[in-house]
């Protein structure tokens, strides 16, 4: 009897093989690489998260507007509110036509405010001499007494000089003054004088003439053509952080004496322009006008006043460069800003979960909103060290 045994070609072999087997006979290898390839991503995005961990507070400081009616008194460069005097001058001239000339021979004249810084009054008799810092020599017509004073608040009184020689040297614009006869006695440091406007009328020799009528028509062009230059010119003298208000500047014109053109025939009329300012700084005028609102729950916060305040000052006069003090009103609306200090905000919420980090900012004037920004996203407390703590502010 026969056996017979299945015999597979082979042909046909592989077609049999099991699928464990490899083609050569080994197992498959553990697929390591693949597998530490995963762990490093892993491992390297979760080490980016801590590496890039942050802890920050945006913040939006609060803001406040306030109708505001009330009385200051500044203090010249001290105290809790104080004051500064800038002022701009230019000049501009235009040529008109000449009618021809005319002889002249007049002195020129101008108003002094004349100080006393001593402890009783001091009297001048007529023609008493003042004294430019060029030697130019004025005089007064009439006795006058300046009343007692201080160094910080000198006594005062305002009197009209004339120039000793004939002359338009004479016509000096704003300057100190000295009398020559204190000279070399204390009563030279006590009593002294200053003019606010120029000089003007001094003229000796032959001037031209210009018709009346194209002359007041040239003096009132060059005006308004004064007028924008000299506001901008005093804006560019404000410095860092303080503040010009509505109604807080006042010009002068003062009409120079024509002369002679470069073009024949004509003649060049000018118009001296003088503005003087009074400046608060931002932060001291704030704090003062929320200090006068009442209902408004200041506490003495650092503030700012907003640019879109709309606040005019209102005084009898501006005061002159030597003057201490000054009393004057604001009525208008008044937009306040909160200060932020960086600083205190994250030392608030330093150590603090995020709630009661938010909860802690409620309790801070100056702070309207705050977004708190944690990572990684688990990340649910904030660091105890402040320095480590964001805070930006926005611009309101």
């Amino acid at each position: 009897m026969r056996t017979l045994n299945d015999i597979t070609p082979p042909s046909r072999r592989r077609e049999f093989e099991p699928a464990s087997v490899h083609a050569h006979g080994r197992p498959p290898r553990f697929p390591y690489t693949t597998l530490l390839a995963i762990v490093l991503v892993i491992g390297a995005s979760i080490g980016a998260l801590f590496y890039f961990s942050s802890a920050k507070v945006d913040v939006t400081p609060n803001t406040v507007s306030a109708a505001v009616q009330s009385s200051f008194t500044a203090t010249k460069s001290s105290g809790d509110l104080p004051f500064e005097i800038i002022t701009a001058q230019k000049i501009a001239s235009q040529s008109v036509k000449g009618s021809g000339t005319k002889a002249v021979h007049s002195s020129a004249s101008g108003t002094l405010t004349i100080y006393n810084t001593q402890s009783k009054s001091q009297r001048l008799i007529a023609n008493t001499r003042f004294a430019t810092t060029a030697g130019l020599i004025f005089r007064i017509r009439t006795a006058v007494t300046v009343p007692a004073g201080t160094t910080a608040k000198p006594g005062s009184v305002t009197a009209k000089v004339y120039a000793d020689q004939e002359g338009s040297q004479y016509n000096v614009g704003p300057t100190s003054f000295t009398i020559p006869g204190f000279a070399g006695t204390p009563l030279e440091a006590e009593v002294y004088a200053r003019s606010t406007s120029a000089m003007s009328g001094g003229a000796s020799g032959t001037i031209p003439v210009v018709d009346s009528a194209l002359e007041s028509q040239a003096r009132s062009a060059l005006i308004t053509a004064l007028a924008p230059d000299l506001l901008e010119s005093i804006q560019t003298q404000i410095p860092e952080g303080y503040t010009l208000l509505a109604g807080a500047a006042t010009t002068t014109y003062d009409a120079l004496e024509a002369a002679p053109s470069s073009t024949t025939g004509m003649v060049e009329v000018k118009e001296q322009g003088t503005i003087t300012a009074i400046i608060f700084p931002n932060a001291t005028l704030a704090k003062s006008v929320a200090s006068s609102v009442t209902g408004l729950g200041y506490n003495g916060e650092p503030l700012t006043l907003a640019p879109a305040s709309k606040l005019t000052l209102a005084a009898t006069g501006l005061p002159d460069p030597e003057t201490t003090t000054f009393t004057f009103t604001l009525s208008g609306t008044a937009s306040l800003i909160y200060t932020v200090d960086p600083t205190r905000i994250a030392a608030a919420v330093s150590g603090k979960t995020r709630s009661a980090a938010e909860v802690a900012l409620t309790n801070y004037p100056e702070v309207k909103r705050a977004v708190i920004i944690l990572r990684p996203f688990w990340r649910q407390t904030f660091p105890q060290d402040p320095a480590t703590i964001a805070v930006s502010v926005a611009t309101p």
